[in-house]
Formats: structure tokens, C-alpha cells, sequence
């Protein structure tokens, strides 16, 4: 025996310590484990979340069916609007679930206008088939962009991005005996303009995007995706096509913000190269899902309805610079809900469910 041990510590505890004890066991014979507060809370939140989330989405889609009954004319238009731009960000959140930063929905939203506006204007054809038509083509230009530049990432994939947009709505510009050039388009009105129904289409193209963004949100993609957003070099070792990925991903997007293009030049009747490739649908695009939360259904939902509200409150309550409250505003947001409005709404249910759990 080594002379400098003493035979009754065991070597390899620290005698001026002891033995790491865990809290939440019972020291006594026969103790069990004891939940942390936290645990327990997020037992709770998780038998819960589901079936809540399910219903609160139910109760959403039925109020949205019951607006047209009570809503003014004004506010409905401006329901309208917001649930196109609620498209337009599900849409954009589907491409960045693969990690890529994309700066080409006003592209693919102008993409979608001159699709429905040259489809009804030089081939005659029904509104609907244009919606349909300009989804297609979009996510088509979409596929084949992205087998070209999904290669790139970060700031050099926004950029050619960027690019795109801008090449395309050039090419309006330089056109005009085919896009009206700088003086635009014009289209009869929407169901004779009809806005009731307006207001359903737009909602059944919203439920399209929606049921999109929840599919995509199954395991099988959302597992691949989450792989190639923050490992792809690991992802692609383990067998994920990290490609395949990005382009489904940016194709599927790119088809939703073609529709919503579609949808808003047979809506406003009226579009030309500045306002249809315009960069600020790409900014809003962005702006809605980072405010709400990433990589989800509800957030970029969450995200629009509330900055559509506060920037038509702050519009109407400030006469000058109402942008400039606006954009502060989301500086607020972005700086101290770093996960968006959605995850900080996670976090208060966690904590309330938390002291449910330790009251309990």
C-alpha cells in the first residue's frame, strides 16, 4: 500500500469536498429523483403544446373565415394585404430553414405580377389559371437558379440573389412592347372587384402556404433541414443531398411569393417594374419571420399580423416620420427578443408552466 494514502478516502474524492451530491434526489433510503422546476415545466408545456397549438390554429382560421361578415371595407383591404405578405413571409422562411439568406422575393414576386398580367392581357387567359400559371413559372426559375447559386453561401448566395431581382426587373424595363416598360401593365379587376371574394382567395392561398410550411416542418424535412442550416458539410458526410435541400426548399418558396405576385396585379389591377420588383418586398419578406420567429409556421404569421398593425397605427397616428418610430420598433425587437415575438412567447409559457409544475 502507498504510504501516502490514506486507506480510508477513496483517491478519487477530493477530501476537503466529498462526494458531488445531486439536488434532486432524496438523500434518504429508497429517495427518488425530484423534478427541477424547469423540467418540470417544460413536461408540462410539451403534453400540452401540441394539441394548444392545433386549436389555436383552428380558432385563427375561423376568425379569418368570419372577417368578411363584420369588417369595413377599408379593413378589409388591409386584411387582404396582410394576408398576402403573410405568404410572402411563410414563403421566405421555408428557404431559410436551409440556412440560406435570400434577397430574391421581389424577383420572384414580380416574376409572379408580369406572369399574370401578360397572361390575361396577351393570351387571355382566366385569372385563376394565371395565379397558377405564375406559381409555376416562378418555382421553375427557382429549381434552375438554385442548382446554380445554392452552391453559394451567406452574404455571396444574397447577393447573386440581389442580382436576380435586379436583372429581372431590367428586363421589364427594356421591353416595353411586351411589359409596358416603365408605364406598367393594367388588368380588369378581380371578380369584377368583388372584394369579398378577393379576400377568400387571397385566404385560400394563405392555407396553401400555410400547409406548405407545416409539411415542411415534419421530421423527415425538418431534420434534413436543420442538418444542412448548421452542419452541411457533416449533413452531406451522413448521407443528406444538402442540394437537393436548398433547391426544394427555395423552389417551394419561390412558387408561394409567384402566387402572391399573381394574386396582387389581378387585386390592385395595376403594376409596373419599380413597384412589382420593388426591394422592399424582398426587406418585408425578412423582416416578418426574423420579428416573429425563424424556422417555424406561426412565427412569420405572428411576426406579419403584428407589424402590419403597428405600422398602420403608427401611419395613421404620426403624421410625419411614422417610419422612423416603425423602425426602431423592430431594433427593439430584433436586440432583445433574439429568437422573435414567438420565442418569447415560449419562454413566458415555459416559465408559467414551470411554477405550475412546482405548485403542483
Amino acid at each position: 500500500m502507498d504510504p501516502g494514502v490514506d486507506p480510508g478516502v477513496d483517491p478519487g474524492v477530493d477530501p476537503g469536498v466529498g462526494p458531488e451530491v445531486d439536488p434532486r434526489v432524496d438523500p434518504r433510503p429508497g429517495g427518488v429523483a425530484t423534478p427541477a422546476p424547469w423540467q418540470a415545466g417544460l413536461r408540462v408545456a410539451g403534453r400540452w403544446s401540441r394539441p394548444a397549438s392545433w386549436l389555436l390554429a383552428a380558432a385563427f382560421f375561423v376568425y379569418l373565415l368570419a372577417v368578411p361578415v363584420t369588417a369595413k371595407p377599408y379593413s378589409l383591404h388591409l386584411t387582404v394585404i396582410t394576408l398576402m405578405y403573410a405568404v410572402l413571409a411563410l414563403s421566405w422562411d421555408i428557404c431559410a430553414r436551409t440556412g440560406q439568406l435570400s434577397l430574391a422575393h421581389a424577383g420572384l414576386f414580380g416574376l409572379g405580377v408580369y406572369v399574370a398580367g401578360l397572361g390575361h392581357t396577351r393570351l387571355s387567359l382566366d385569372p385563376l389559371v394565371t395565379l397558377v400559371a405564375a406559381g409555376v413559372v416562378a418555382g421553375a426559375v427557382a429549381a434552375g437558379l438554385g442548382w446554380i447559386t445554392l452552391r453559394l453561401q451567406g452574404i455571396y448566395f444574397a447577393v447573386a440573389t440581389l442580382a436576380f431581382s435586379e436583372v429581372l426587373r431590367t428586363m421589364a424595363l427594356q421591353f416595353p412592347g411586351l411589359t409596358g416598360g416603365a408605364i406598367g401593365l393594367n388588368v380588369p379587376p378581380l371578380f369584377g372587384g368583388r372584394r369579398v371574394l378577393c379576400y377568400y382567395l387571397i385566404l385560400g392561398l394563405f392555407a396553401l402556404a400555410f400547409a406548405v410550411s407545416t409539411w415542411l416542418r415534419t421530421p423527415r424535412f425538418r431534420l434534413a433541414f436543420e442538418a444542412t442550416r448548421t452542419r452541411s458539410e457533416v449533413a452531406g458526410v451522413l448521407g443528406v443531398n444538402v442540394v437537393a435541400c436548398r433547391v426544394l426548399a427555395f423552389t417551394a418558396s419561390a412558387a408561394l411569393a409567384g402566387m402572391a405576385g399573381a394574386f396582387y396585379m389581378h387585386y390592385i389591377t395595376f403594376a409596373n417594374p419599380y413597384d412589382a420588383f420593388s426591394l422592399n418586398i424582398s426587406v418585408m419578406s425578412l423582416v416578418m419571420p426574423v420579428s416573429g420567429g425563424l424556422y417555424t409556421t406561426a412565427g412569420p404569421i405572428l411576426g406579419c399580423f403584428l407589424l402590419r398593425a403597428v405600422e398602420e397605427y403608427l401611419r395613421t397616428t404620426i403624421v410625419y416620420g411614422y417610419m422612423i418610430a416603425y423602425g426602431l420598433i423592430l431594433v427593439v425587437v430584433i436586440m432583445f427578443m433574439p429568437q422573435g415575438i414567438l420565442g418569447a412567447l415560449k419562454g413566458l409559457a415555459r416559465y408559467l408552466a414551470g411554477r405550475l409544475g412546482v405548485s403542483g
